[in-house]
């Protein structure tokens, strides 16, 4: 067979395979997971594959992929169970805000949810912290819009880009490249991210100035004032973790993580560096934050409640390993069939900053169907063949698909009314204002700042 017309082959299959993939997630009643798998037999059928090859490549990526990130995906959710079901994520908040002091509140939930979100999926970071920000606005009479972007903002931003999120996790398994490089440079890019958006918050604030209500059940919108209460000094309504044990399930992992990183690109030797590799190596490391979870906030709660929540975990991250497992199938099929090679020599001949690919799909996928993990994991299935043979830094190409999964946040997202509606913000154009922009903003200096890094380091 010509090569050019294998090319073309190989290429439409992959296209029809895509198009499956969105049709079923948008208008069947398929789950995304079986998409995944189906739209890989197809890519691989049409592209030309032999059968047996497809089934081979299929089932080769689903457990490749799950095999360097399951395990991690499954500790991490039980741990962030048990930190929801403690208290501990509103010790944080309470940390920052005295730490920050008065008027510096905003600064402080972004920073809470930026730490919150690493363990805890971001819907239920706000929901449980969402009680806090109304509080915050009876006492101080800022508007609950600024001190929710700013809350919602750091808690979806490392939710994206920082593992152990399953997202960023998956990501990382399926470009193969280590978990603490991801979390490092999505912790840096990270930072002008929430900045910017805290800012935005803080600015809407003034335009939607909207307040709970005296009795807390409805909310009011009276002319705009200035903060007038400082709430630092007031005390916890309930019995809370220490601050120490509040942030050591997930401080205690990421140093490990890091330590080891850090290590290894240094290319240090020794029995020491043995043992902070092994330590480091993420399984290990988010186990021992796992540990440190449960025994240092379960401590009023019995053996069968503390197993019970974590079961609860566990029941939430089984169908994103198998959408992850799913993803990597994908890009096994894109892989071995031979459309990425085609597709990078093609880029390869082109001006378009390759960088740009996985940011650009997972940007296209978000706006398609409204799943951040989704559409980062679909651009990094179809776009991590191609970027293997290509001068790219696949630790950046990675974060490319996380950036790009935040792109314009709005109806078929299930944040966007989680965020709107714990807030109280009912039309549809203000409703926008507050998360679609927020998001977006978020999203193109995250980009910005990718770009800068890549063109340094990359």
């Amino acid at each position: 067979m010509d090569v050019a017309v294998s090319g073309n082959q190989m290429i439409f299959g992959l296209v029809i395979g895509i198009f499956l993939l969105i049709v079923m997630i948008m208008k069947t009643k398929i789950h995304a997971f079986p998409a995944l798998i189906i739209a890989a037999a197809t890519t691989g059928l049409i592209g030309g594959m032999p059968a047996e090859s497809v089934i081979g490549s299929i089932s080769n990526g689903f457990g490749g992929t799950l095999g360097s990130i399951g395990i991690i995906i499954g500790f991490g959710v039980m741990m962030g169970e048990l930190f929801e079901a403690s208290g501990a994520a509103e010790r944080m908040a309470r940390t920052f805000i005295k730490a920050l002091g008065k008027d510096k509140e905003e600064w402080a939930l972004a920073i809470t949810g930026f730490i919150v979100s690493i363990p805890i999926f971001c819907d239920s970071g706000f929901v449980i912290l969402s009680p806090l920000v109304k509080a915050i606005s009876r006492k101080t009479k800022k508007s609950v819009v600024s001190l929710g972007i700013a809350l919602a903002l750091g808690l979806v931003i490392t939710h994206s880009l920082v593992p152990p999120t399953p997202g960023p996790v998956g990501v990382a398994g399926i470009f193969g490249v280590s978990v603490g490089s991801i979390i490092l440079w999505g912790m840096v890019l990270a930072i002008p991210m929430t900045i910017a958006g805290t800012l935005y918050g803080k600015w809407l604030g003034k335009k939607i100035y909207q307040l709970p209500s005296e009795d807390g059940e409805g909310w009011i919108r009276p002319e705009y004032e200035k903060s007038i209460s400082n709430f630092e000094h007031d005390k916890d309504d309930r019995e809370l973790p220490s601050i120490f044990m509040a942030f050591a399930p997930i401080i205690v992992p990421v140093i490990l993580i890091l330590l080891s990183t850090v290590t290894t690109a240094l290319k240090l030797e020794g029995t020491g560096i043995s043992a902070i590799k092994f330590l480091g190596a993420p399984v290990i490391a988010v186990g021992i934050g796992l540990l440190v979870a449960i025994y240092g906030l379960t401590s009023k709660s019995t053996r069968e409640e503390t197993i019970e929540k974590m079961e609860q975990g566990i029941k939430s991250a089984g169908i994103i390993i198998l959408v992850t497992g799913g993803g990597g199938a994908l890009g096994t099929v894109l892989r071995d069939s031979g459309a990425g090679d085609h597709i990078a020599n093609l880029i390869a001949s082109t001006n378009i900053p390759p960088i740009l690919l996985p940011f650009i799909i997972a940007s296209l996928v978000r706006l398609i169907q409204g799943s951040g993990t989704v559409s980062m994991i679909t651009a990094a299935s179809i776009t991590a063949p191609i970027i293997a043979t290509l001068d790219v830094n696949p630790v950046f190409a990675a974060l490319a698909a996380c950036i790009g999964s935040l792109i314009f946040s709005y109806f078929n997202d299930s944040y966007f009314w989680v965020v709107n509606r714990m807030l109280g913000i009912k039309e549809a154009k203000e409703q926008i204002k507050v998360w679609s922009v927020t998001t977006t903003i978020a999203w193109a200096v995250g980009l910005v700042s990718l770009l800068i890094v890549n063109s340094i380091f990359g």
